[in-house]
């Protein structure tokens, strides 16, 4: 049998140990196994040839069959150029080469024929081609070209001789060493049930593709394969997990729970919100540890889910407990959760890393007595001195800030895990969550509570200031606060942090007679907060500050977001930080402020961000522009192998399909023992060792 994965890729005709080297740094490729999977990012017709007097400027790829007429060198310095007239019967036309002058001139010679490939471009008025593939046309066979892939390259490959040229070079190399078939990576009877090709002749369509209906079946039984297997990873864990820990069972709904929603409740339930806790609650009961994730844009009411939630795990003699991210986030969570259960009769703490000595000690002891019922903290509740009596429900909100490892030490804080619940406010599209938190049920709130307005959303150019200084000072007037926000990007942290000085100063200077204050990630924690309590206490009407107020600030009477350089911010960010206003009953706005000169994927942002506050329609437009690699929260998520060919924004309904094969290969196969899946049991422990983003989920 041919083993790929044993073939290092230095022994290949024409590579060497200096070109692995630089295949090994940049692209990964060590084998002829991991250079047959590097896919063409495009392919090109090349089965025919056209006349000059048939091109324009605006085709695609094109190739012609022609004579060098004579060279020109053009400019001086880095304006220098190679210009050739190239011609055919019907016409002439420029090639055109701003590097490797000395080269092109050596090797092509005038008068002679060529086969010119390239993409047209205008210039002055005369159609060009730049640094076209030039090729011998003695010899070649139109029809056998067909379909060229074109390969992904870096510059450090270009400058060592690799270009896409030269990696189709390779791949027909490692294909023609294909004589017999690869070994299969699927069993047969998913190859036949669902009509796939094979493996092997997938692998050299996708390169080499007869023709585009081959090239469109070897992309779906690669993709198939790809999606299958993360599903079949993520249920496999999921049924696992479910056979080997039990779950505590929530039986009663009890005095705690009863006598909030009567009392305490401030306002009618949404009917999302009833759902989500009809949910929780059959999750608690069954048995099973639960593991659920709820998502729900900022403001529909989570906190409230989460605290009826506790109740029920109160109700049952078992202690709860919340983590969140950051200490302004947890202790809005210890002042809301506080003021809810005013009247009753449940200890609630506050355990940040700001708490110190006795009332430190305190806390300790009362979770170890059960006097603590709730506790809210930030990472300072993973620590290994916090220990509870019984610990029976655990919350994680914004659950992305938190590593896995952080995750799973909250499960040794009992001798059982403890049930679940992951809450965040960044909406992640369904695709995305089948393949991230595949392995938690997902519940959404989708309706916002009663009473609460969309925020209007507008986009504005930056030479409009009067006007928008103007409305700002209008809604201050009646009585409003606004936020200003900032960029602030790793990159370029000097230059941001300038700009935001420098409007701080600005706004100062516009609005002389109210108090305006500042935040930003580099000021210290103490002076970050007094800073932000300002605001929050009406002190201060105006706040500058960057991307930190995104999570869970809650300041009800701030009406007005105005987002500067909003053409710098993701959409998901835009999303979340126009939520930290429309907290009160009062209609907010937010206001994207931008300079003329505009992308096509920003205007896209702006003008989904002015259409519509759906943070899932917003979240699928995202995953579109983006790609799911650089959703928030992604890199460290349960993405267990890089897609290589599959993309979760278009291969949507596929991902479905495949999540109920695999869900039917684990409920028929829990214990991966039927010999008919052999296969696949052991092609998922190779793609675990192969793939170094493996990561157990939640």
């Amino acid at each position: 049998m041919f083993d790929l994965t044993t073939r290092d890729i230095k022994y290949l005709t024409g590579v060497g140990p200096q070109k692995a080297a630089v295949l090994n740094k940049e692209l990964k490729i060590f084998s002829l196994y991991d250079l047959l999977y590097y896919f063409p990012y495009k392919y090109v017709d090349r089965s025919r040839i056209y006349s000059i007097n048939e091109i324009d400027g605006s085709m695609p790829y094109i190739q012609l069959k022609g004579k060098i007429l004579d060279f020109e060198t053009i400019g001086e310095g880095r304006t220098r150029r190679l210009v050739a007239s190239f011609g055919d019967d019907t016409g002439v036309i420029d090639l055109v080469w701003f590097q490797g002058i000395k080269f092109i001139r050596g090797k092509y010679k005038i008068g002679e024929e060529y086969l010119v490939f390239g993409k047209p471009n205008v210039f002055n008025g005369r159609i060009n081609l730049p640094h076209p593939d030039m090729e011998d046309p003695a010899g070649m066979v139109l029809s056998n070209m067909g379909l060229r892939p074109y390969y992904g390259t870096t510059d450090k490959m270009k400058s060592n001789f690799l270009n896409s040229n030269v990696i189709e070079k390779m791949m027909a190399t490692v294909v023609q060493q294909i004589q017999e078939p690869l070994p299969e990576t699927l069993p047969p009877y998913i190859i036949t049930g669902h009509h796939l090709m094979s493996l092997t002749d997938a692998l050299k369509n996708i390169h080499f593709p007869a023709n585009p209906d081959m090239l469109r079946k070897a992309e779906y039984r690669i993709k198939f394969e790809e999606l299958f297997y993360t599903q079949l990873n993520i249920l496999r864990y999921s049924k696992d997990h479910q056979l080997r820990y039990r779950g505590y069972v929530f039986e009663n709904v009890g005095d705690f729970f009863n006598t909030f929603y009567h009392r305490n409740l401030p306002f009618e339930l949404t009917g999302a919100q009833k759902r989500v806790i009809k949910e929780i609650r059959q999750d608690v009961g069954s048995g099973r540890q639960m593991n659920r994730l709820l998502q729900g844009d900022v403001g529909s009411g989570k906190t409230l889910v989460a605290l009826m939630s506790m109740l029920i795990a109160l109700d049952n003699g078992y202690q709860a407990c919340i983590m969140a991210p950051t200490e302004i986030l947890a202790n809005q969570h210890y002042e809301t959760i506080s003021k809810l259960l005013s009247g009753m009769n449940v200890r609630v703490e506050l355990l940040t890393g700001s708490v110190k000595g006795a009332k430190r000690k305190s806390i300790h002891a009362g979770l170890m007595t059960g006097d603590v019922k709730i506790l809210i903290g930030t990472h300072a509740v993973i620590e290994d001195t916090v220990n509870f009596s019984s610990l029976g429900l655990v919350i994680i909100d914004e659950q992305h800030r938190f590593g896995v490892a952080q995750r799973a030490r909250l499960w040794s804080k009992n001798v059982q895990p403890p049930h679940v619940l992951v809450m965040t406010a960044t909406p992640i599209p369904r695709t995305l969550a089948m393949t991230l938190y595949g392995d938690l049920d997902v519940s959404v709130i989708d309706e916002l509570p009663p009473g609460r307005k969309p925020i209007t959303t507008i986009h504005q150019f930056d030479n409009r200031r009067e006007g928008l200084y103007r409305s700002i000072r209008k809604q201050i007037e009646e009585g409003r606060q606004i936020y200003i926000v900032y960029p602030l990007i790793k990159e370029s942290e000097k230059i941001d942090l300038k700009d935001l000085e420098e409007g701080f100063v600005q706004i100062c200077k516009e609005f002389p007679e109210y108090t305006v204050c500042k935040v930003h990630g580099k000021m210290k924690a103490a002076e970050k907060d007094g800073q932000m309590q300002r605001f929050v206490c009406g002190e201060a009407q105006i706040m500058v500050a960057t991307t930190v107020i995104e999570v869970g600030v809650n300041v009800p009477n701030a009406s007005v977001m105005v987002i500067e350089n909003a053409e710098r911010f993701g959409l998901s960010q835009l999303h979340q930080l126009r939520g930290r206003v429309g907290r009160g009953a009062d209609q907010s706005y937010c206001i994207l402020v931008t300079g003329y000169k505009l992308t096509e994927d920003v205007r896209k942002r702006l003008e989904t961000m002015v259409r519509t506050n759906d943070g899932f329609e917003i979240a699928e437009v995202d995953l579109k522009l983006r790609g799911p690699g650089e959703l928030e929260g992604t890199q460290q998520s349960g993405m267990a192998f890089s897609l290589k060919i599959a993309n979760l924004a278009k291969d949507g309904q596929l991902l479905q399909y495949v999540r109920d094969i695999a869900q039917q290969i684990v409920n028929r196969d829990p214990e991966a023992t039927l010999p008919e899946n052999e296969i696949l049991w052991k092609q998922l422990k190779n793609l675990r060792k192969t793939d170094i983003g493996w990561a157990a989920i939640s």
